[in-house]
């Protein structure tokens, strides 16, 4: 669990660095970068949730 939730702040950071980039830059690539992070972060998220979810059931 400590694992997942290290990686979901680090993705979350990596998402935030790169909408940084596009924000001084105005290059279109940092956008798309910080969509996909961003992307992988919710699904990351929602895996991790799931996972809560069922060791409850359980």
């Amino acid at each position: 669990m400590l694992l997942m939730r290290w990686l979901i702040l680090l993705l979350l950071l990596g998402a935030v660095v790169s909408f940084a980039f596009y924000a001084a830059t105005g290059e279109p690539r940092f956008k798309r970068y910080g969509l996909l992070i961003l992307k992988w972060v919710l699904l990351t998220g929602f895996g991790f949730f799931a996972v809560l979810i069922l060791e409850r059931l359980a």
